[in-house]
């Protein structure tokens, strides 16, 4: 057999009880396990992403995002008892029986929407350049563990470790904890290891900072992810409010021809500026009035993104992107505003664009 590189596999089952669907379920416009998918693919970095589940859907979604779904996992490696480390040995093995061997795995987890590829080619260079077993993802405690308690029998306080009790936090040790998102591991190293713990002296901590991490098991803990996941990338693109969440999707929107505003901010957000200091300008594309002073609108910018729903226009000889959807409302009130112009070709054409989503087919219109 023809050993291969590296291989990323995420698990991925059907039956979880605290968020039901949880690793399909919508965030900011994708499936959950979708962000895993890209980042992985994004990174170059595998022969092959695969996902291993025990869910059709899950596994039809998996595949329209570009990973592999080589086979459906069995139900006794499905249930609520079943360790990641079985679930991954059994897609190594069919892997194997499949010809397929891999130097480095990377395990995925689904529900890691604040992944970052430049951590994922860390932990593999990391490993390649070490004699590790393995590189996984880690954080710094927000607290010193040195001043935790628990509660005992009575529901009073007693602290581990009462030695420090009187201890200055900055005279205490950092500790880590594990970051839930990947976990690289190298294949013979693992055969030879002398322990199979990964939070051991075999193993090299990635750490990430603490904004980038967090753990999706509750909805508690979901609402966290989209606080973080939102203010993260507020600045490459414009997050979802909840007047976008609320409007009518599929209402055609009434547009002015050739109607665009150039928006004096005041200050730099990401790539999306013209001029320099206050008085660059930011181009958007009005959708909808909704009185005197709001508007709903498409924000244009200079910095092309990856996603669907892209049309390119050209202003003074400058490419724009504009990414469909990503809508934003703006108050007037709150900002200066200039009124510019685009050629009609070129704006019938997102016109038409957009319209081609917000618009239902016959289709659609004959459907519940």
């Amino acid at each position: 057999m023809n050993k291969k590189n590296a291989i990323a596999i995420i698990p991925a089952r059907g039956g979880s009880k605290r968020i039901p669907k949880k690793n399909i379920k919508d965030f900011f416009g994708k499936p959950l396990i979708a962000y895993s998918i890209e980042v992985a693919l994004a990174s170059k970095l595998f022969e092959k992403v695969i996902v291993t589940t025990d869910d059709e859907q899950i596994a039809k979604i998996a595949k329209e995002y570009g990973a592999e779904v080589p086979f459906l996992r069995p139900k006794e490696l499905s249930d609520d008892f079943t360790g990641t480390q079985d679930v991954i040995n059994h897609a190594i093995k069919f892997l194997e029986d499949q010809g397929e061997v891999y130097e480095y795995i990377c395990t995925i987890y689904a529900t890691a929407p604040l992944l970052q590829k430049e951590y994922l080619l860390q932990g593999y260079k990391s490993l390649q350049n070490s004699d590790a077993v393995n590189a996984f993802s880690a954080t710094s405690m927000p607290f010193p563990i040195q001043r935790t308690f628990k509660l005992n029998k009575d529901g009073r306080c007693e602290m581990f470790t009462p030695e420090h009790y009187m201890t200055r936090s900055q005279d205490l040790e950092e500790a880590y904890q594990d970051a839930g998102q990947f976990y690289w591991e190298n294949r013979e190293r693992a055969k030879l290891a002398k322990n199979s713990i990964v939070f051991s002296d075999i193993s090299i901590p990635i750490i990430l900072p603490r904004h980038l991490v967090q753990d999706i098991d509750t909805l508690e803990d979901w609402q966290r992810a989209e606080l973080l996941y939102s203010t993260i990338n507020q600045d490459i693109y414009d997050k979802w409010n909840k007047l976008k969440q609320n409007i009518e999707k599929r209402k055609q929107i009434q547009f002015n021809e050739r109607e665009i505003l150039f928006l004096s901010m005041g200050q730099n957000i990401g790539f999306e500026q013209y001029g320099k200091g206050e008085d660059f300008l930011r181009p958007v594309v009005v959708l909808k009035k909704f009185n005197k002073h709001l508007f709903l609108g498409i924000p244009l910018s200079s910095k092309i993104k990856k996603g669907f729903f892209f049309h390119t226009i050209h202003f003074k000889n400058r490419e724009n992107s504009a990414l469909l959807l990503q809508s934003k409302t703006f108050d007037s009130k709150r900002i200066k505003y200039k009124l510019a112009t685009l050629s009609q070709g070129e704006f019938k054409k997102l016109v038409e664009k957009y319209c081609e989503i917000v618009t239902p087919t016959q289709k659609e219109k004959g459907s519940d």
